[in-house]
């Protein structure tokens, strides 16, 4: 099996550079500045342990691989990149492929099952950081991270099984699920927060603005029969795997969403995470203010290329909770 990687920030970089790392045959897609330094330089892997450089394989456009019948796409890029990617997929390496969606959020595997017959979610536990070009730190070891796999919307195969894998191989924990989605809407709910910490910093997710995100989200669950993992599965899960994030020397770090503010590229990935509950309340006449107060501000400051967690918390709970 190949790994073709769309999408080689973060959560891409760090698969693509492991499994290339331990003999695995990968191929990156990237772009722009990023494209440029890995295609120059080679792929620069910082962990707690030290730094390393990969000359992994990398293109800028999937147009340019060759496809063939063992290739299987890892789509890693932020979900309101999807539609543009799955659409150049899909006139580039044809229907059959495999789509594996290795992003947070619900709304990447109904796009790609529009287009897509083979669709698996993947839910992701993995500390990583990409901030510059070329370079993609790793925040956990030995273990660099939990994801698992399933058919979406459920079920599993021998594909499944196949990428399952291929993770294992690549220093990741990995589990072939016939409930993906049941894990992926548990994700959700822990990266509702994501927008909050680039609002007011990553003490707000454990805080009174952080529980009402959650407390909306489940009632919109409960409300639409949607099934997801309790914490306590998550816990077990998570285990000692990627229980804490462990510090990479003279670097600072955040979620996804964070990432994205301080490199000031001018959109974030709110309206698939706080959105999805935005939109999930509107259908179901469940009112979800906090969800669309925390999306609407976080969308502001990413298009105005704003500080990331600027606002207090205590004034963001006061705008809530006032009349």
């Amino acid at each position: 099996m190949r790994i073709v990687v769309y999408g080689a920030g973060a959560i891409g970089g760090a698969l693509g550079a492991r499994r290339f790392g331990t003999g695995g045959d990968v191929v990156l897609i990237a772009r722009g500045a990023h494209y440029e330094a890995l295609k120059r330089d080679g792929l620069r892997l910082v962990t707690p342990s030290g730094t390393e450089t990969l000359a992994v394989p990398v293109v800028d456009h999937p147009g340019v691989i060759d496809w063939g019948e063992d290739d299987v796409v890892l789509l890693c890029m932020k979900s309101q990149d999807s539609a543009d990617a799955l659409a150049l997929l899909l006139d580039t390496a044809g229907p059959d492929v495999p789509v594996c969606c290795v992003q947070n959020g619900v709304e990447n595997e109904r796009l790609a099952a529009r287009l897509f017959p083979r669709v698996y979610g993947g839910c992701i536990q993995c500390p990583a950081t990409h901030l510059e070009p070329g370079v993609v730190e790793i925040h956990s070891e030995p273990t660099t991270g939990i994801i698992d796999v399933g058919r979406w919307p459920h079920g599993s195969d021998e594909t499944a099984l196949a990428i399952a894998a291929e993770l294992e191989a690549g220093t990741f924990s990995s589990i072939a699920r016939t409930d993906i989605m049941r894990w992926k809407y548990a994700k959700l709910l822990m990266n509702l927060t994501n927008a909050l910490e680039a609002l007011c910093g990553s003490a707000a997710r454990q805080g009174p603005v952080a529980r009402l995100l959650r407390t909306e989200a489940e009632t919109c669950f409960r409300a639409a029969g949607i099934a997801f993992a309790s914490a306590t599965e998550e816990r077990e899960r998570r285990g000692d795997l990627v229980a804490n994030r462990q510090p990479v020397p003279g670097r600072t770090g955040g979620s996804s969403t964070w990432q994205s503010v301080q490199r000031g590229l001018g959109r974030i990935e709110a309206d698939y995470l706080n959105g999805e509950i935005v939109l999930l309340g509107a259908q179901l006449a469940i009112p979800t203010p906090a969800n669309e107060r925390v999306r609407r501000l976080a969308n502001e400051l990413a298009r105005v290329r704003g500080e990331p967690a600027a606002r207090s918390e205590d004034a963001l709970l006061a705008e809530l909770s006032g009349p």
